[in-house]
């Protein structure tokens, strides 16, 4: 069976997590990290004689590690094991960075045995076993490597969470340089402040026929991560130089740094010892007039990023803070140099708090060096806006990467979003600031008060004219909902405000409008459903989602009042969390995959106080198909059976708690059987004995074979139902080894993806529908009662309440 990615991701960070204790998770993660790639390398590359990882026979390999488990020396034999393994591969001093027999950092004796076996233990989960996963593991391995550097980057605080650059930003970066359009391996992408890689491969991955990649980091246990990461992700052949790029670029040709064809970067913001070393006359920062300032190497770093660039062909993207687009001094006067050569092709202002190392906003400047003379301006995004809040930071949504990327690599001009920006507008009335708020206005619209329509009554004509989107989907509903006031501007409400949500709901366009929309996803579902049942062994999940997405897009492109990027945005969630495990698991194992079942063990400890998993199975459910389709499909019968049972349980418990609070009080006829608010059987029968025993009150007596009876109907059912559903769940069982194929592409396609997704877009259709129905009546509300009005009623209310204290004696 292939490791489900889901599960991959969260059993190796809850694990982890558990065993790290108190250390620094930027620090924690170098030993995390470097074991999941002996582990993968070992599985992936061991006997293999072609493989790009030569594994050791003896003494360099993940099996050594495991050798090394409960050893006292356990921490210097890990140290051996993976140096044996640097050493085969040309790859010391990058992956033999963490010391493994670091008292200070694993503790000592027991404990650092305990901890490191427990480590190891890990990574030998059968679930981990990468040798069934040769033909995608690539895939899965790296972008665990990648979910592992993320959530260590969360942990890491301010400042050590920059070695990593969230998924979402990179992936902006590498779809809008044009690395896509590239046909040689030859080509080459740079990353001068590569982290620990995760940019410099997004981009590299964009490249149709492979592509060159170098990058330089100045940490060297970063740089180690970052080698591991290209290896792990099938680029062994880039090069990861270690060192201080500004100083000291690693990369040159008789002494003068080299440039490429392609870059991406970001560096840290606002770096104050920039300067320290840097040969200040290198031919990367002349031809500006001038040197960025001494405390902040902003422009140093872009600077030496356009120099990067090959001269008339050179493109990248760089993202830095939202600062250099208009602080003044000498940072002005250097871009006011670089918009004068007209090689910034673009800008896209990021929302704040997105970086793990900081919280301020930040922008991605695009440099394009070909086509400079024909340029008329700089295409501007203001993206500020469209996020979602994760935790304490801020991430980009799905419908946030794919909007962006549209716009820009399309020039389209959305108002309150993105324009193209003319140099004229940007040198002459601007002075070369390039503040994006100066050319996009994306502040929301006040919703102001009408003050006549407070003072005269009606409701606002511009308020309702604002709601033209769904006037143009609805045209007959504006009508139907309002009429002219008899004033000039306003107009009134045609039914009451408690009807408001019936008629727009009832209104025939809008009934036709929600039947567009099952009709657009129809297109879309038999659009792609022989791409759907054409999944196999051996096809590429990543690559199998991407058109499948895009054309959904264009589907609902066509409805005018639905967002076709947030329908967007339900698929690729519903992709994330669900389809792309049942895509892998048909990938690697075939549609068979769809009849086979998962279970959880009892486990228990042994008498060493290990865990230790038994035979008896504690729960199971369906790898592909859930368990409660299953029965909604085959078993329904067997399942209203059970719950009909579980409603009559429902009302004998009812029952039992109306007598209790009707008859439980001190000196009521159940209080002797009651304790702590509950009645047990057993008190009952005491009670019903001794009273039988004594002859006394018939009338208690009474009331506790009536409670004792309804004890016994609880019972049966209870037992009837855990029965029923024993029963249910053996049939339910027995069922999946009988499924078909065409049964199980049934269930997962129709009934659990299609399903499933169309109910994610109907829920869009119904939440605009009642954002509409909301606002109407908030409006209605607003404006129900004039100024006038309110002030008779006021006035009225004053003269009872004077007439009432004048007849109470109290007058003024």
């Amino acid at each position: 069976m292939a490791v489900k990615k889901s599960e991959l991701y969260n059993s190796l960070w809850r694990s982890c997590d558990e065993l790290r204790g108190g250390m620094d998770a930027s620090l924690y993660k170098n030993y995390i990290l470097t074991l999941l790639f002996v582990k993968y390398v070992t599985d992936r590359f061991k006997g293999d004689p072609d493989a790009q990882i030569e594994i050791p026979e003896a003494g360099g390999s993940f099996d050594d590690l495991v050798a090394a488990k409960h050893k006292t020396d356990i921490g210097d034999r890990i140290n051996k094991v993976i140096r044996k393994l640097a050493d085969e591969n040309g790859l010391v001093g990058i992956i033999d960075q963490a010391d493994f027999d670091d008292d200070n950092m694993l503790g000592s004796g027991n404990d650092k045995v305990e901890k490191l076996t427990n480590l190891i233990a890990i990574f030998e989960d059968k679930k981990l076993d990468f040798r069934k996963n040769r033909a995608g593991g690539d895939d899965i391995i790296g972008d665990a490597y990648e979910y592992l550097m993320r959530e260590f980057a969360k942990d890491s605080g301010k400042s050590k969470g920059q070695f990593y650059t969230p998924a979402e930003v990179s992936r902006i970066l590498a779809k809008i340089i044009g690395i896509d359009k590239t046909t040689r391996a030859s080509n080459t992408v740079y990353d001068p402040a590569c982290g620990s890689g995760s940019l410099l491969i997004r981009a590299a991955d964009e490249a149709p026929n492979g592509i060159t990649p170098y990058g330089q980091e100045f940490d060297p246990v970063t740089a180690g991560l970052a080698k591991m990461n290209l290896v792990l992700h099938n680029k062994s052949t880039g090069t990861i130089a270690n060192g201080n790029t500004l100083s000291n670029p690693k990369f040159k040709t008789d002494e003068v740094p080299d440039r490429f064809d392609f870059a991406v970067a970001n560096p840290p913001f606002s770096y104050k010892s920039w300067s320290n070393g840097v040969t200040t006359n290198s031919i990367r920062f002349q031809d500006y007039d001038t040197l960025p300032p001494e405390k902040n190497g902003d422009y140093a770093w872009l600077m030496h990023f356009i120099y990067s660039l090959k001269p008339q062909k050179g493109k990248g993207a760089i993202i830095l803070p939202h600062g250099v687009l208009f602080r003044g001094n000498a940072e002005a006067t250097i871009r006011t140099k670089i918009i004068s050569r007209k090689i910034i092709k673009g800008i896209i202002g990021l929302p704040a708090n997105l970086f793990f190392g900081t919280p301020i906003p930040a922008c991605i400047i695009v440099i394009d060096k070909e086509n400079t003379k024909s340029r008329k301006g700089i295409f501007m995004i203001d993206a500020s806006k469209g996020f979602i809040k994760d935790g304490n930071k801020n991430r980009l949504r799905e419908q946030d990467i794919r909007k962006i990327i549209d716009c820009f690599n399309e020039h389209i001009e959305i108002d309150g979003y993105s324009r193209l920006v003319p140099y004229s507008e940007i040198e002459k009335k601007n002075e070369c600031n390039l503040n994006i708020s100066r050319y996009i206005d994306s502040s929301n619209k006040e919703d102001a008060q009408d003050i006549e329509a407070h003072l005269k009554g009606g409701l606002p004509n511009k308020d309702i004219d604002e709601l033209s989107k769904y006037w143009s989907a609805f045209p007959s509903l504006r009508n139907e909902l309002f009429s002219d006031f008899g004033r000039k501007g306003y107009c009134k409400l045609n039914v009451p405000r408690e009807d408001i949500r019936k008629v727009v709901f009832g209104n025939t366009e809008f009934e036709n409008y929600a039947r567009g929309v099952a009709a657009e996803f129809v297109k879309w579902k038999q659009n792609h459903y022989a791409e759907f049942t054409g999944i196999k062994k051996g096809t590429n999940p990543k690559t199998f989602i991407d058109p499948i997405a895009t054309d959904i897009l264009v589907q609902f492109s066509q409805l005018e009042l639905l967002d076709k990027y947030d329908v967007y945005q339900q698929l690729l969630e519903y992709w994330e969390e669900t389809m792309q495990d049942d895509v892998y698991a048909v990938a690697y194992d075939g549609w068979e995959a769809g009849s086979e079942t998962v279970k959880e063990y009892v486990t228990k400890k042994d008498k060493k106080g290990n865990t230790v998993t038994t035979d008896k199975i504690k729960a199971w459910e369906g790898r592909m198909i859930p368990k409660l389709l299953m029965i909604d499909v085959y078993f329904p019968d067997e399942h209203d059976a059970i719950k009909r049972l579980e409603t009559e349980l429902l009302e004998v418990q009812q029952q039992m708690e109306e007598l209790r609070e009707e008859h439980g009080g001190e000196e009521d006829l159940l209080a002797e059987v009651i304790d702590k608010g509950k009645i047990t059987s057993k008190k009952l029968k005491e009670r019903i004995k001794e009273i039988k025993k004594n002859a006394d009150d018939a009338e208690e007596l009474q009331m506790l074979l009536k409670y004792e009876k309804l004890m016994g109907n609880e019972s049966t059912y209870n037992t009837a139902i855990k029965n029923a559903k024993e029963a249910l769940d053996k049939v339910v069982f027995a069922k999946y080894s009988e499924l078909t194929i065409e049964e199980i592409k049934e269930l997962v396609i129709d009934k659990k993806w299609c399903n499933t997704l169309f109910d994610c877009v109907d829920t869009l259709f119904s939440t605009i529908s009642h954002q509409l129905a909301a606002r109407i009546i908030e409006l209605s509300e607003r404006y129900a009662d004039t100024l006038p009005e309110l002030e008779k009623h006021v006035s009225d209310l004053e003269k009872k309440v004077k007439s009432h204290l004048e007849r109470m004696g109290y007058k003024w």
